[in-house]
């Protein structure tokens, strides 16, 4: 192969000058895009303050929510009384149950005398005390006049009250393996890991005193106030001068089979198949299987059946809104489409009513007929139909409008009516598309149909809200989205399986 030598390039650059000199943008357009893009994220880093926000974040708090979504807290509280006794007191629905006597807290108790003041005496009523008569009797003496109030001087004085009872002084919290609390009526101890932290309690002026310098996971906002003590994963503590309330985290979901209020809180799986196998019937109208899946449906913390029935709503919702939609978007594709219906004001008006609906949001459809209808899985199954009315109508009218006009000419040319063109000609071609896109959007509509149950349109998107609007039951949240992600997991499989047999493509 020849080279081409220097004055043969030249007379091929005179010749062919476009061809061999390249234009400006052609030689800068890959440092040019380079700034665009550098600047529009320098941009977007300004006008959206990302710097800002990532330093102000309270990451703290993110990772506590991120714990409660896995974990849960058992929160006793001790109580100071004015004789510096502890008291311990649990929440109504704390997930440790009835009688809670936790391995993790020990007490030291001891026998004290309490003197209690007496109330004092309630006085006379003036309609008891004796009035002086202004008749004068011959046959009685005068009586006295200081017999007249018979309780001054002479009354017993009140006597205080003395008892005497068991209280507990002192008690000791061992939150993890490197991390513990001692509590007296005076002080508290705070063991993390080697670091010590004494803090001292004067109920009388309301105040919380830190002995020492304090690390950072000891936090006082303003002097004399109340603690706050992080310990990592094991929990943490809210000390004020007359009450402790600890937070002690457990990995895993509290109560997840049974509640507190179940017979068979508490017990191991293996009592639990006893009781239920041979055990004495607990409930003499059903059996201990019965009373046992009875008392897993109805948790009052968790709500399974509540939850399974509102996925079942949501699934139900995304079919039925994408069976209509299919249904109704068919026909009126036809019309649509400008190769099948030869009127363009016809085609451009069921355009336009396509992007009419479909250009309002599914929410803000579904927050209208949350309106008319009110809440429910009627306002979703609308919003889900009209939504996707107009989507499937303009892509069955696009993937109309690209068939192959061979194969409709075809059934033509042998005297076929139209309906039968339509029937042999088109619909061969665009069945396996259309049932390929109806699939794809009724998989779409199962995530989008939690959102708008959000908003009052039914199914477990309302309960999913409801739960983290308290802002405590992440846990439940956690349930939830599990749940959502199973189901759409799931469908997305079958909807990939079923569009790869009607396209005629083998699985991998």
């Amino acid at each position: 192969m020849s080279m081409i030598n220097t004055a043969e390039l030249n007379r091929l650059a005179e010749r062919y000058p476009q061809v061999l000199e390249r234009s400006l943008w052609q030689r800068y357009r890959i440092p040019f895009s380079i700034g665009v893009l550098s600047f529009y994220f320098l941009f977007c880093w300004w006008f959206f303050a990302i710097g800002k926000t990532l330093t102000e974040a309270n990451w703290g708090i993110a990772g506590n929510y991120l714990a409660d979504w896995v974990s849960y807290e058992v929160r006793p509280e001790f109580e100071i009384d004015r004789d510096r006794a502890l008291t311990i007191t649990y929440p109504r629905f704390d997930p440790i149950g009835p009688n809670p006597k936790p391995d993790w807290i020990e007490t030291t108790r001891e026998t004290i005398t309490r003197t209690e003041p007496a109330p004092p005496a309630a006085a006379a009523p003036a309609s008891a005390t004796p009035k002086p008569s202004s008749s004068f009797s011959f046959m009685a003496p005068p009586s006295p006049q200081g017999s007249i109030a018979t309780g001054g001087a002479d009354a017993a004085a009140p006597t205080p009250q003395v008892t005497t009872e068991e209280v507990i002084t002192e008690a000791r919290i061992t939150l993890s393996g490197n991390a513990r609390i001692d509590i007296t009526g005076e002080r508290v101890m705070l063991v993390r890991g080697d670091e010590y932290v004494t803090l001292l309690l004067d109920p009388e002026r309301d105040t919380v005193t830190i002995d020492e310098d304090h690390p950072d996971w000891v936090e006082q906002r303003l002097e004399g106030g109340r603690v706050i003590a992080f310990f990592g994963s094991a929990g943490w503590l809210d000390i004020s001068s007359d009450r402790i309330r600890v937070r002690k985290r457990f990995f895993g979901w509290e109560n997840f089979i049974f509640d507190t209020n179940s017979p068979f809180f508490g017990l191991s799986s293996a009592e639990v198949w006893q009781s239920i196998s041979s055990g004495e019937r607990i409930d003499p109208k059903m059996s201990n299987l019965a009373l046992a899946w009875n008392n897993i449906l109805y948790n009052a913390s968790w709500q399974h059946l509540d939850v399974w029935t509102k996925l079942l709503q949501t699934i139900v919702m995304a079919f039925m809104g994408t069976l209509l939609a299919s249904l109704i978007a068919f026909p009126l594709s036809f019309v649509a489409a400008r190769n099948i219906t030869r009127n363009r004001p016809v085609n451009q008006i069921t355009k336009r009513f396509f992007d009419f609906v479909r250009s309002v949001d599914m929410l803000i459809w579904a927050l209208f007929f949350t309106r008319a209808f009110g809440p429910g899985p009627l306002a979703g199954i609308s919003a889900i139909f009209v939504t996707d009315t107009g989507t499937l109508g303009k892509l069955y009218s696009e993937a109309l409008e690209n068939i192959d006009d061979k194969q409709r000419e075809g059934v033509k040319s042998v005297g076929a009516p139209s309906a039968a063109v339509q029937r042999f000609g088109v619909l061969p071609q665009v069945m396996p598309v259309f049932a390929s896109q109806a699939l794809y959007f009724w998989e779409s509509n199962t995530r989008s149909a939690t959102i708008i149950g959000a908003v009052g349109a039914g199914g477990i998107g309302l309960k999913l809200w409801e739960a983290m609007r308290t802002n405590s039951d992440w846990e439940n949240v956690a349930y939830m989205v599990l749940l959502i992600l199973i189901v759409v997991f799931l469908f997305d499989a079958i909807s990939n399986s079923l569009r790869s047999r009607l396209m005629g493509k083998s699985r991998h």
